[in-house]
């Protein structure tokens, strides 16, 4: 075969498709296996953020996700004999760099922050990144909601010198989080 446009043209195109058939055959497959993984880390943070649950009841809205499943709204925590011991919910909000995504966790009667967990982020790294780490996301176990402030605003937490973008950003993401659970709760 000499080397005429019309072939370069039909051997890009050949190839073209032998791409794109590979990358197909390896996108399924790693997906699904993306799925397990990030239901596994939502099982762990769910226990994190509210430890003494013993199972978690999904509470839905009217909505449908892209695979036609309901959208979960919040998380009701339940202690072996059924009772509701807290709630777990996702919220995301805008930060410095993108979007936040928290998991967070509220005692039953919406007194006390039971923790909180960083689920994706876009901050910036060695600054507003460090909303992931221990000394950070520690201030938010047991912390009375009425403390549920920047220490600058009169509240408890200490916000990472700076990123006072991401440190509000969490602590937004956790009122707003835990007004909407109690609204539809409450």
């Amino acid at each position: 075969m000499k080397n005429t446009p019309a072939n370069i043209i039909i051997k890009m195109i050949v190839l073209s498709a032998l791409a794109a058939i590979l990358l197909a055959a390896t996108f399924v497959p790693t997906q699904v296996q993306l799925k397990v993984l990030q239901e596994e880390q939502q099982k762990q943070a769910l226990k994190a953020v509210l430890p003494q649950a013993a199972d978690f009841e999904p509470v839905t809205g009217d909505k449908v996700d892209a695979d036609g499943n309901p959208v979960v709204l919040y998380f009701r925590g339940v202690d072996s004999s059924g009772n509701i011991v807290g709630y777990a919910f996702r919220n995301t909000q805008p930060g410095a760099q993108g979007l936040v995504e928290v998991l967070g966790g509220v005692s039953s009667d919406f007194s006390t922050i039971t923790g909180m967990e960083v689920m994706s982020h876009a901050e910036t790294p060695g600054l507003g990144a460090k909303i992931i780490e221990p000394g950070f996301k520690s201030q938010f176990l047991n912390l009375p909601v009425a403390d549920l402030s920047l220490s600058s605003a009169g509240g408890k937490v200490d916000a990472i010198s700076g990123a006072t973008i991401s440190s509000t950003t969490v602590v937004n993401a956790l009122h707003i989080g835990i007004d909407g659970v109690r609204a539809k709760e409450g």
